[in-house]
């Protein structure tokens, strides 16, 4: 058996188990799945209902269905890097090239596939649950729920924006050319001499901005895939900025990007629509002088545990291909 119990007190005499349940973020799905079994929910070891009424001295005692293993994930064994495990959540950053989740032509070589082998070798059954998603040419930070209840108070952090994600990327030109000559839903400004950065790049143009691109973005007609910034049928897409360095001698900007909203593409479209696309997108730039993939990385990572509420706070340094940001000093 492979089942997460959880203890609840009661903080509001006369409240349902029910509303005690929404309150600590189960899902009105997830709630109907507890109900029904035998010992889901239990107060001094009796099953109670979700309509019971919860005195000061009550604590309602929570057990998840049963895991089960995901038969569309083969487990396949692979080097993963683990930054964080509990028995709630793991953070895993993931390299450049590699798909989450099965797909043509990659069943058995996607992030999910190591996963699940990682979970057989403990004989643990797996369930793919993906908080924020990367594309397969994106490298970094990703979080995987490893139960119903974290999956559920994650994906709605998500959704409420309590989930900070900074990226990096690379941006071909000067970021500082925004300033004079900006496209529609793009402002920039210039860093005052005493605004703090967290960056300090050797053999570069120190010239910081920041800016943000707010853009709706759409599907491309006739494209399955390809994004666009329309302001006609785009739906709101929100991109913040921050110029870290102008490298010259690679004509490039180093730039720190935090998502307001989490359309598809978005950072990669957003930069794209703003002038300043990020070299080696085999989309939206398929310059492939520098890079061999699109050059943004999944730098950092804030959030509140799902269940303890602590804060967490993950960082992990570019891979291989991105070394030339590495002068920076991140």
């Amino acid at each position: 058996m492979n089942r997460r119990t959880f203890l609840f007190s009661c903080t509001k005499p006369g409240q349902t188990v029910e509303e005690l349940l929404l309150e600590k973020g189960f899902s009105r799905r997830l709630i109907i799945r507890v109900k029904l079994l035998p010992d889901g929910l239990c107060i001094n070891g009796e099953k109670v209902y979700i309509t019971h009424l919860l005195t000061e001295d009550e604590v309602l005692e929570v057990t998840l269905p049963e895991e089960t293993a995901d038969s569309s994930v083969v487990p396949v064994p692979m080097d993963l890097d683990i930054l964080f495990e509990d028995e709630d959540l793991m953070v895993i950053n993931k390299a450049p090239g590699v798909s989450i989740h099965p797909s043509q032509g990659h069943f058995s070589d996607s992030l999910a596939n190591g996963v699940a082998g990682y979970f057989a070798e403990k004989g643990e059954p797996f369930t793919c649950r993906i908080v924020n998603r990367l594309d397969r040419d994106t490298s970094g930070l990703l979080i995987f729920a490893k139960n119903s209840l974290s999956s559920c108070i994650l994906s709605e952090m998500i959704r409420n924006r309590e989930i900070h994600r900074i990226y990096l990327a690379g941006c071909h030109g000067n970021i500082a050319d925004l300033v004079t000559c900006a496209p529609k839903g793009v402002t920039v400004s210039p860093l005052s001499s005493t605004s703090h950065t967290d960056s300090d790049c050797s053999d570069s143009t120190k010239a910081n901005f920041f800016g943000t691109i707010d853009a709706p973005i759409a599907r491309v007609c006739d494209s399955v895939i390809e994004r666009e910034v329309n302001f006609e049928r785009g739906e709101s897409a929100i991109t913040h900025f921050e110029q870290l360095a102008y490298l010259p001698e690679l004509d490039l900007s180093v730039v720190k990007l935090q998502l307001e909203t989490g359309r598809t593409h978005q950072i990669r479209v957003h930069m794209k629509y703003a002038g300043h696309p990020l070299p080696g997108d085999f989309l939206y730039n398929p310059d492939f002088r520098l890079i061999g993939r699109q050059c943004l990385h999944s730098w950092k990572l804030t959030f509140d545990h799902p269940i303890t509420k602590k804060p967490l706070f993950f960082t992990t340094a570019v891979p291989a291909d991105m070394q030339f940001m590495e002068r920076c000093n991140l």
